[in-house]
């Protein structure tokens, strides 16, 4: 006779500053699957599945997190963004706007979660040098080798940032 586990209740998560429910779920089904799969988010990419190359990156409650192997209940109560709640393609998060500027993508897979890590370390350091840039992103794996461009568009972020800063507290 089979063995089946009961039916799992609903999970609420905020994400993206929205409040959402998934009906099912398992607690320990992986964040990124959540996310892609019934929320139809698809900025978190699946890479390794392993939490190795970094392309699920999400922030939960401002942290870098790799979705890919975080279960979904580690999110319930907490603030979960991804690249869609940064900004729009009408409105794009300086950190964005600074990748693009500098060209600091080619096949593009690795590139949002080197934007999600790259906007949670300008929150914990908004003027960082380039050995604090490499720390934070040694972890996402880009294999079109576009690193120059990826430390020069972070650089270009801080600085968006920082006149965005200085025209607010002008207002």
């Amino acid at each position: 006779m089979a063995h089946s586990s009961p039916p799992a209740g609903p999970l609420i998560f905020s994400v993206n500053g929205v409040r959402r429910t998934v009906q099912g779920a398992a607690p320990d089904t992986p964040l990124l699957y959540i996310l892609r799969n019934d929320f139809e988010l698809n900025g978190p990419k699946y890479g390794c599945g392993l939490g190795q190359c970094g392309a699920c990156t999400v922030i939960v409650d401002d942290q870098p997190t790799r979705s890919c192997v975080v279960p979904a209940s580690i999110a319930i109560g907490r603030e979960v963004t991804t690249l869609e709640g940064l900004g729009t393609a009408d409105a794009l998060h300086p950190v964005q706007r600074a990748f693009i500027d500098e060209q600091a993508a080619q096949c593009g897979y690795c590139l949002n979660g080197m934007i999600m890590s790259a906007k949670a370390l300008l929150e914990r350091n908004p003027e960082p040098d380039d050995d604090a840039i490499r720390d934070a992103l040694r972890f996402n794996l880009c294999r079109c080798g576009t690193h120059f461009e990826i430390v020069n568009a972070v650089h270009r972020a801080a600085q968006y940032l920082r006149h965005e800063g200085a025209h607010e507290s002008t207002r």
